[in-house]
């Protein structure tokens, strides 16, 4: 056992070794990984803030029944009536006065609305449908429509489900974006790792005729990809965090002048850990595929 972390331990510290006497290209190298891995996150982030935004709006599923302008009190009472008999789930109703009300309450309408000759909203329920699924939905929408005296029936929360599929589109494309950039990652590192395996093809072949093993060999190779793709791991977690901190404040000057209240919410200690590991192993990756290839071909 104590030979075995002494080889590792060993292994690590000639990784160091590597890192430290080539500074400059160490910091290109975890650059380069950095930013390839801060583009996916990035997107990521995006696309949980804006999940975060519609949370509250994307559980709520409401179907609005709109009565025609005319529909007299006791037709308005039959709706109420069929809405019983149905049961479709949670329903209130809103009386055109109390809709005038509360519009004429809204900055810069009060003088809009004492000009009209009468009233023009109509009568209207709000229904939450009990079953939530798209397709229960919208068969309960056509079943309102055809009802006595509805001018329109509206799915206030289509805009969600819509939303929700552009979420999708997006979830998928970052996903297939960071897989690209993880096989470029991958070709960074084994390009990385060749030319340190020519720079020392020497020590290599001595090391093979006096009987190194092939893990002895490729050992400190693989832990110097690993530990320069965590480095570029929290690198990428670092760009992240500083882009969220820049657009922090216009985003909350935006949101403030639309009467609201938004945190832009960044990476995570447990994502950040996860955007090093990924960085480690695609490191590693690389690393094992070029010290492999190059002892299959000396071997």
């Amino acid at each position: 056992m104590n030979s075995f972390f002494a080889m590792h331990g060993a292994a690590i510290r000639d990784a160091l070794r590597r890192l430290a006497a080539a500074p400059l290209g160490s910091i290109l190298s975890c650059l380069v990984i950095g930013i390839a891995l801060a583009l996916p996150c990035a997107g990521w982030v995006v696309l949980d803030n804006l999940r975060a935004v519609t949370g509250s709006a994307s559980g709520v599923q409401q179907i609005s029944l709109f009565m025609t302008v005319e529909a007299s009190p006791r037709e308005v009472g039959e709706i109420e009536s069929r809405l019983r008999a149905a049961n479709p789930g949670n329903w209130r109703f809103i009386a055109k006065d109390a809709a005038l009300k509360r519009l004429q309450a809204s900055e810069g309408m009060a003088e809009i609305i004492a000009s009209l000759p009468k009233n023009p909203l109509p009568d209207a329920f709000v229904v939450e449908p009990a079953d939530t699924r798209p397709e229960a939905i919208e068969r309960l929408a056509k079943t309102f429509s055809a009802w006595p005296k509805v001018a329109h029936v509206q799915l206030d929360s289509a805009w969600v489900r819509r939303f929700d599929a552009f979420l999708r589109i997006g979830k998928l494309s970052i996903t297939l974006l960071a897989a690209l950039l993880a096989a470029a990652l991958v070709t960074v590192t084994f390009n990385t790792i060749r030319l340190q395996i020519l720079a020392h093809a020497a020590e290599i072949e001595v090391a093979k005729l006096i009987g190194a093993t092939d893990a002895f060999i490729r050992r400190p190779f693989q832990y110097f990809g690993a530990l320069q793709g965590a480095l570029g791991g929290l690198f990428a977690a670092l760009l992240v965090t500083g882009g969220g901190l820049l657009l922090a404040a216009p985003i909350a000057e935006l949101v403030a002048l639309d009467s609201g209240s938004f945190v832009l919410h960044g990476l995570s200690a447990a994502q950040i850990a996860a955007l090093a590991a990924t960085g480690t192993v695609l490191g590693w990756l690389g690393a094992q595929l070029s010290v492999a290839i190059h002892l299959r071909r000396i071997g």
